[in-house]
Protein backbone atom coordinates (compact mmCIF):
# COMPACT_ATOMS: atom_id res chain seq x y z
CA UNK A 1 0.00 0.00 0.00
CA UNK A 2 1.46 3.31 -0.39
CA UNK A 3 0.56 6.32 1.30
CA UNK A 4 1.18 9.66 0.09
CA UNK A 5 0.45 13.03 1.82
CA UNK A 6 0.82 16.34 0.34
CA UNK A 7 1.46 19.30 2.32
CA UNK A 8 -0.65 21.87 0.38
CA UNK A 9 -1.12 24.88 2.89
CA UNK A 10 1.88 25.58 5.27
CA UNK A 11 1.23 28.22 7.86
CA UNK A 12 3.28 29.59 10.40
CA UNK A 13 1.94 27.37 12.89
CA UNK A 14 0.84 24.23 11.28
CA UNK A 15 0.85 22.45 8.13
CA UNK A 16 -2.22 21.59 5.73
CA UNK A 17 -2.58 18.31 3.49
CA UNK A 18 -4.26 16.00 1.70
CA UNK A 19 -3.65 11.82 2.67
CA UNK A 20 -3.74 9.67 -0.33
CA UNK A 21 -3.74 5.73 -0.41
CA UNK A 22 -3.11 4.36 -3.91
CA UNK A 23 -3.72 7.35 -5.33
CA UNK A 24 -7.49 7.95 -4.05
CA UNK A 25 -7.99 10.33 -1.53
CA UNK A 26 -8.26 9.55 2.12
CA UNK A 27 -8.60 12.63 4.18
CA UNK A 28 -6.80 15.84 5.38
CA UNK A 29 -3.49 16.04 7.09
CA UNK A 30 -2.35 18.70 9.77
CA UNK A 31 1.31 19.00 10.48
CA UNK A 32 3.91 21.19 12.52
CA UNK A 33 5.23 23.32 10.31
CA UNK A 34 7.41 22.71 7.37
CA UNK A 35 10.97 24.31 7.86
CA UNK A 36 12.02 22.72 4.57
CA UNK A 37 14.14 19.41 6.29
CA UNK A 38 13.95 16.48 3.54
CA UNK A 39 15.13 12.91 3.90
CA UNK A 40 18.30 13.09 1.92
CA UNK A 41 19.67 16.02 3.91
CA UNK A 42 22.80 15.04 6.69
CA UNK A 43 21.34 14.36 9.97
CA UNK A 44 23.02 16.99 11.85
CA UNK A 45 21.60 19.92 9.48
CA UNK A 46 18.31 18.27 10.48
CA UNK A 47 18.92 18.25 14.30
CA UNK A 48 19.93 22.08 13.87
CA UNK A 49 16.97 23.24 12.05
CA UNK A 50 14.32 21.63 13.59
CA UNK A 51 12.29 22.78 16.61
CA UNK A 52 11.20 20.31 18.96
CA UNK A 53 7.48 19.45 19.35
CA UNK A 54 7.46 22.49 16.39
CA UNK A 55 8.68 20.79 13.29
CA UNK A 56 7.29 18.57 10.35
CA UNK A 57 9.17 15.60 9.97
CA UNK A 58 11.42 15.70 6.86
CA UNK A 59 9.75 15.01 3.23
CA UNK A 60 10.61 11.79 1.59
CA UNK A 61 9.44 7.97 1.91
CA UNK A 62 9.29 5.89 5.42
CA UNK A 63 8.19 2.12 5.63
CA UNK A 64 4.86 2.04 7.79
CA UNK A 65 4.09 -0.20 10.52
CA UNK A 66 1.72 -0.64 13.77
CA UNK A 67 2.39 0.28 16.92
CA UNK A 68 0.87 0.21 20.68
CA UNK A 69 -0.46 3.67 21.54
CA UNK A 70 -0.24 3.80 25.11
CA UNK A 71 -2.03 6.98 25.38
CA UNK A 72 -4.90 5.97 24.04
CA UNK A 73 -4.41 2.18 24.90
CA UNK A 74 -4.70 1.66 21.35
CA UNK A 75 -2.74 0.40 18.01
CA UNK A 76 -1.64 3.34 15.32
CA UNK A 77 0.46 3.51 12.16
CA UNK A 78 3.92 4.19 12.92
CA UNK A 79 6.93 5.40 10.44
CA UNK A 80 9.95 3.96 10.68
CA UNK A 81 13.48 5.47 10.51
CA UNK A 82 12.72 8.89 10.05
CA UNK A 83 15.70 11.18 10.50
CA UNK A 84 16.14 13.11 13.81
CA UNK A 85 12.83 11.88 14.93
CA UNK A 86 11.42 9.21 17.08
CA UNK A 87 8.00 7.76 17.52
CA UNK A 88 6.25 9.42 14.47
CA UNK A 89 2.39 8.24 14.81
CA UNK A 90 -0.61 8.49 12.33
CA UNK A 91 -3.25 9.97 14.78
CA UNK A 92 -6.33 11.64 15.56
CA UNK A 93 -6.17 15.33 16.96
CA UNK A 94 -7.72 18.64 16.64
CA UNK A 95 -4.67 21.63 16.33
CA UNK A 96 -0.93 21.73 16.15
CA UNK A 97 -0.72 20.95 20.21
CA UNK A 98 -1.22 17.51 19.36
CA UNK A 99 0.87 16.90 16.29
CA UNK A 100 4.41 17.04 18.70
CA UNK A 101 5.73 15.94 14.94
CA UNK A 102 2.99 13.41 14.28
CA UNK A 103 0.52 13.35 11.40
CA UNK A 104 -2.76 13.91 12.35
CA UNK A 105 -5.75 12.61 10.26
CA UNK A 106 -8.72 13.99 9.77
CA UNK A 107 -11.60 16.59 8.29
CA UNK A 108 -10.35 20.21 7.26
CA UNK A 109 -13.53 22.07 8.13
CA UNK A 110 -12.44 24.89 10.63
CA UNK A 111 -9.48 27.16 9.68
CA UNK A 112 -6.42 25.20 11.58
CA UNK A 113 -8.33 22.25 12.83
CA UNK A 114 -9.13 18.45 11.79
CA UNK A 115 -13.01 17.12 12.96
CA UNK A 116 -13.32 13.42 13.21
CA UNK A 117 -10.20 12.37 13.50
CA UNK A 118 -10.81 8.90 15.10
CA UNK A 119 -12.76 7.50 12.29
CA UNK A 120 -9.63 8.12 10.12
CA UNK A 121 -7.36 6.90 12.38
CA UNK A 122 -8.98 3.95 12.97
CA UNK A 123 -9.86 3.62 9.42
CA UNK A 124 -6.09 4.04 8.36
CA UNK A 125 -4.87 1.59 11.45
CA UNK A 126 -7.38 -1.33 9.98
CA UNK A 127 -6.30 -0.75 6.40
CA UNK A 128 -2.44 -1.10 7.58
CA UNK A 129 -3.29 -4.07 9.64
CA UNK A 130 -4.92 -5.50 6.60
CA UNK A 131 -1.65 -4.91 4.68
CA UNK A 132 0.41 -6.50 7.03
CA UNK A 133 -1.41 -9.69 7.19
CA UNK A 134 -0.96 -10.38 3.90
CA UNK A 135 2.86 -9.72 4.52
CA UNK A 136 2.43 -6.70 1.93
CA UNK A 137 4.34 -3.83 2.32
CA UNK A 138 3.55 -0.28 3.38
CA UNK A 139 5.00 3.20 2.61
CA UNK A 140 4.47 6.78 3.22
CA UNK A 141 5.87 9.72 1.03
CA UNK A 142 5.27 12.76 2.55
CA UNK A 143 5.56 15.89 -0.24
Amino acid sequence: MEIVVKRLWPKEKYTIGRMFIDGVMFCNTLEDPDRGLNQSMPLAEIKAQKIYGDTAIPKGRYKVGITYWSKHKMNVPVLYDVPGYSGILIHNGATQKDTLGCILVGENKEKGKLLNGKKYMVDLTQKVNKCRLRDEAVWITIE
